[in-house]
């Protein structure tokens, strides 16, 4: 059994025993991705990490089993911003693991100069929700098949800056790099909200929850002005630690979610910190925008359309 930390927050030593649970995480090669990696292997579990770039996730997996010798680790391919290469790397985990425990959708691009995938949608749109979408639609049957298995997607602070607008969901007509990730973020929250009252209605007993890092120092950051960067700079932790963290910290929400015995479906977990932008995980509150059933239900049908994805549920 673990201990909890003297102050009473909720940390890494709080993650259970994970022995024969499997975990899938995307964009694992680094980051929050490869931290939550870390840890969960720790703990016992096997961790598949996917990610686009096979080079760089096969030396994560090496770091991984160096640092810990008996890790349990796997890699998948797997280009978010295709979806074909998500349906071929859906159909070689499904072939791989019928039985699915976790499934963790972190990975992400943030603030992105405009560019369209290969199959006409935009970037941020396509590789945070679209192919995120697709993919938990596609390993869903290997999920359902274990009670208590759960999706954990992850969102980030700016989903309260974000606003769906239906009528223009690729930014054909207006592209602003900021408001594109927020709404890319906010599609995080009204998918995780859809998912997990279609599971209830069905009886499964997977759960769908949400999670954010706050401010954390990840390369996620490089498309970030100059001066923001050097405002996260760790040699100025000192005046710096009120608004962001490691990864190690950033990372805690995600397993929170992933692990904890009492989370409930629908849960979104983040920083307890000014402004939830670093601190401890609890059960946070997301904006009132991502709790519109109405836009929740319509992205579901849009995302249905644009992916040709269908859920079992």
């Amino acid at each position: 059994m673990t201990q909890r930390s003297s102050a009473g927050h909720w940390t890494a030593q709080d993650v259970g025993d994970q022995s024969g649970r499997i975990a899938v995480i995307t964009g694992a090669n680094s980051g929050l991705g490869l931290e939550t990696a870390r840890v969960l292997a720790a703990h016992g579990a096997t961790v598949v990490l996917a990610g686009r770039n096979p080079v760089t996730i096969a030396a994560a997996a090496d770091e991984l089993r160096r640092a810990q010798p008996d890790a349990a680790v796997d890699t998948a391919e797997l280009d978010l911003a295709s979806l074909a290469a998500v349906k071929t790397a859906a159909e070689g985990l499904a072939a791989r693991y019928p039985r699915l425990d976790l499934l963790i959708n972190n990975a992400g691009v943030m603030f992105a100069p405009y560019s369209l995938t290969k199959d006409g949608y935009e970037l941020q749109f396509a590789t945070n929700h679209l192919g995120h979408f697709a993919l938990t639609g596609l390993l869903l049957p290997s999920l359902l098949a274990v009670p208590g298995s759960r999706v954990v997607t992850l969102s980030s602070n700016g989903h309260r800056t974000g606003r769906m607008n239906f009528a223009d969901l690729q930014a054909a007509r207006h592209y602003n790099r900021y408001t594109a990730y927020g709404r890319s973020k906010l599609a995080n929250l009204l998918f995780t909200y859809e998912l997990q009252r279609r599971l209830a209605k069905a009886r499964a007993k997977t759960l769908a929850l949400a999670a954010h890092p706050g401010t954390t120092r990840t390369n996620l950051t490089r498309h970030m002005s100059a001066l923001s960067n050097a405002a996260m700079d760790p040699r100025l932790a000192p005046l710096n630690s009120w608004m962001v963290q490691d990864v190690k910290m950033g990372a805690l929400p995600t397993l929170r979610a992933a692990t904890d015995p009492a989370a409930i479906g629908g849960t979104y977990y983040g920083p307890d910190g000014f402004m939830q932008l670093t601190g401890y995980p609890i059960v946070v509150t997301s904006s009132g925008r991502s709790q519109g059933r109405e836009d929740q239900r319509r992205l579901w049908v849009e995302s249905e359309q644009l992916t040709g994805i269908k859920y079992p549920v």
